[in-house]
C-alpha cells in the first residue's frame, strides 16, 4: 500500500482541485458582489459577452464562453425569463437562434458592471501585486 495516494499528496499536487476550490472561493467573491442586482457570476458572464451591437449565434456564444450549447441554453432560460435576453432566429438560416441583449439586459448590466469592477478589485489586490497577464496566459494553455 505504499504507492496509494495520500489526502495530503493529492490536495498539493491536484492541479485540478486547486483551480476547483480556487474557482468556487472566487465565484463566491463575485456573486456577493453582483447580489444587489440579483445576477450570478455566470449570468453576469453571459450578458457581458453579449454587450454587442449585433445578436450572436448560439453556437457562438457557446464557444466563447467555453460552454456546450446544451448548458448554454439552460442557462439562458432564466435570463429569457426576466426579459435580459432574446432568442430569435437567424436571418441567415432560421435554423439557428441568435441571442441579443434586450433594453432591460443592457440597463441591468450596466448597474452590474461597477460591482464586478469591485469584485475585480478586490481579486487583484489579494493577488499581491502578482502580474495578472502571465497567470491568465497560463491557465489558457491549461484548457486548450
Amino acid at each position: 500500500m505504499s504507492d496509494a495516494l495520500k489526502y495530503t499528496d493529492f490536495e498539493q499536487a491536484c492541479i485540478a482541485q486547486a483551480l476547483r476550490r480556487v474557482a468556487r472561493k472566487v465565484t463566491r467573491r463575485y456573486e456577493a458582489a453582483l447580489r444587489p442586482v440579483g445576477l450570478t457570476m455566470g449570468q453576469f458572464t453571459t450578458l457581458a459577452a453579449l454587450a454587442r451591437p449585433e445578436a450572436v449565434p448560439l453556437t457562438v456564444l457557446a464557444e466563447q464562453l467555453g460552454m456546450d450549447r446544451t448548458t448554454l441554453t439552460r442557462d439562458l432560460a432564466p435570463l429569457e425569463r426576466r426579459g435580459l435576453v432574446a432568442s430569435t432566429p437567424s436571418p441567415d438560416d432560421g435554423r439557428v437562434r441568435a441571442i441579443a441583449l434586450t433594453d432591460a439586459g443592457k440597463e441591468l448590466l450596466s448597474l452590474a458592471v461597477p460591482l464586478w469592477y469591485e469584485a475585480q478589485a478586490e481579486s487583484a489586490r489579494l493577488l499581491d501585486g502578482a502580474d495578472w497577464a502571465p497567470i491568465r496566459e497560463q491557465l489558457d494553455r491549461l484548457s486548450a
